[in-house]
């Protein structure tokens, strides 16, 4: 493991016009040579999206494969990249949020998708008013590198937590408008926890609510992060404020608001999500199915 560590950590240092090289032979081994999950990208972009062509959706594809490769080589450089060289790479637009909720008092709970590149996010602590910053993410099975990916995400400031623990952690924790607590909110609940389900993107989708009761039981402040690629290596990340229709969440209407902002941002960006990611394999665990989306 350590010896592979080395080799990641040797690329990791390589500049980002050498690692766009790697990105331009990984892309065309995954789409020309093995066709790495073809068939259930095309199922999904051909789902989400019934009003488009099969030519259509075959570019979308491909296009979906060059992003998904610059993020693979993202993602390496991600253990040595510099704190000034990502704020330069991702622009962080209307961060007048931050500066609201924390004089408002209320700690932020970020949503985004698993739009590209997701994992750039890591700088934003050393950016905003807020104290303390905590990522949230799923745990991987081998220790060495769940070890080497926490590394990554804690980087800058950042307290990276376990999603399994960060509900406790936030209802134990003083709602002082100094944390935010960044999701990735279209994640896929395992079969065992799939409850709620909702229409996104024109399927029945299940639907991680974990942060619901967060919304219900507390004031907090919900942001909706909207990433695009605005061209190879750099991006923007526009964030808006998740109000509620009345003077506080009901339930499931914050995971609805979500899902929508999210939903409009691939309508506009479809190629640069994971689509090679199984998001639709458990409809038929749905308990609950939210119609009125």
């Amino acid at each position: 493991m350590n010896f592979l560590f080395g080799i990641a950590l040797f690329f990791s240092r390589l500049p980002l016009k050498i690692l766009y090289l790697f990105s331009d032979i990984i892309f065309f081994v995954m789409y020309y040579v093995v066709g790495y999950r073809k068939k259930v990208v095309i199922e999904n972009l051909t789902k989400s999206f019934p009003e488009k062509s099969d030519q259509e959706i075959k570019s979308i594809a491909k296009k979906f494969y060059i992003n998904f490769a610059d993020y693979i080589v993202e993602t390496f450089k991600s253990f040595t990249i510099s704190n000034t060289e990502l704020r330069v790479r991702v622009q962080h637009i209307n961060q007048d949020v931050f500066r609201e909720a924390h004089d408002e008092g209320k700690n932020m709970i970020l949503l985004a998708g698993h739009v590209f590149n997701w994992e750039w996010y890591t700088a934003l602590a050393s950016i905003v008013p807020q104290e303390n910053s905590y990522p949230v993410y799923r745990k991987v099975q081998n220790g060495f590198w769940e070890e080497k990916i926490k590394n990554i995400r804690n980087r800058f400031g950042n307290q990276s937590l376990e999603a399994r623990d960060v509900i406790r952690h936030i209802f134990r924790n003083p709602n002082d408008g100094n944390s935010i607590y960044m999701f990735v909110a279209d994640q896929t609940p395992h079969v065992a926890d799939v409850s709620y389900g909702l229409n996104f993107l024109n399927q029945k989708t299940p639907a991680f609510i974990g942060y619901d009761k967060l919304a219900t039981r507390m004031d907090l402040a919900f942001v909706y992060c909207d990433m695009k690629k605005v061209k190879r290596g750099f991006y923007q990340v526009n964030y808006f404020r998740i109000e509620p229709d009345g003077d506080k969440f009901t339930d499931f209407e914050v995971v609805k608001k979500f899902h929508k902002m999210l939903e409009n941002s691939l309508h506009k960006n479809p190629d640069n999500y994971l689509w090679s990611h199984r998001r639709w394999k458990y409809q038929s665990a749905i308990k609950v199915m939210d119609e009125n989306v």
